[in-house]
């Protein structure tokens, strides 16, 4: 019996549904820290968050505009390309659709690149950007982020693989065509569902 086969007996022996876990995923309690690069030094006061690409009008949030709309409360499970998943995680932010209202999107755009501390950058579908759940969160749990998790601000789309949730984030740019990030460029697949193991180039 293989390591995941095992695991999943046992989730199931704990009243877990196997079918919340991706193949070849297993399941863990903690919240590991992985990144590439140093965590940056974040100053809240000279913070800004930009939007730019295919929108009417280009903007420019602070912090405390951010935390000026509405917000919303989500839970749900995330899993990482490295074959961790956590179950009924907790989150607090803005909802992506509430950030896309204020800009009124362009027609013609089809995918966003998210940009972030360092130069990272992360490609999403707009269609994946948008779903329900994806939200703009400074909340983890009931306290504000670690600022390893991405304090002040990061983005969670739990349906994708959790590299595309964008730690640091500082902006989005909305384009009419797929244009791959960082990890992207480095071997990641363009799109990253882990219920179909779409991890690598070619998976």
């Amino acid at each position: 019996m293989s390591f995941f086969t095992r695991k999943r007996q046992e989730y199931e022996d704990r009243g877990i549904d196997p079918a919340r876990i991706p193949p070849g995923q297993y399941l863990t309690d903690r919240f590991p820290v992985l990144h590439a690069g140093v965590t940056p030094k974040v100053d809240p006061g000279s913070w800004f968050f930009e939007v730019n690409g295919l929108v009417d009008q280009p903007v420019v949030w602070t912090l405390d505009d951010i935390k000026a709309m509405p917000t919303v409360d989500r839970v749900f499970d995330i899993h990482c390309v490295t074959k961790w998943s956590k179950l009924d995680t907790e989150w607090h932010g803005v909802s992506v659709d509430e950030m896309l209202k204020r800009v009124q999107v362009n027609d013609r755009a089809t995918h966003v690149l998210v940009f972030a501390e360092h130069g990272f950058t992360a490609n999403v579908p707009l269609e994946d950007f948008a779903a329900p759940d994806s939200l703009f969160a400074w909340r983890y749990g009931g306290e504000d982020l670690d600022v390893e998790h991405g304090w002040p601000l990061r983005l969670v789309i739990p349906h994708l693989y959790f590299w595309k949730s964008v730690k640091w984030v500082r902006g989005f740019t909305l384009l009419d065509h797929d244009e791959p990030g960082f990890w992207e460029r480095n071997g990641y697949h363009m799109y990253g569902d882990p219920f179909r193991e779409q991890r690598y180039w070619g998976d």
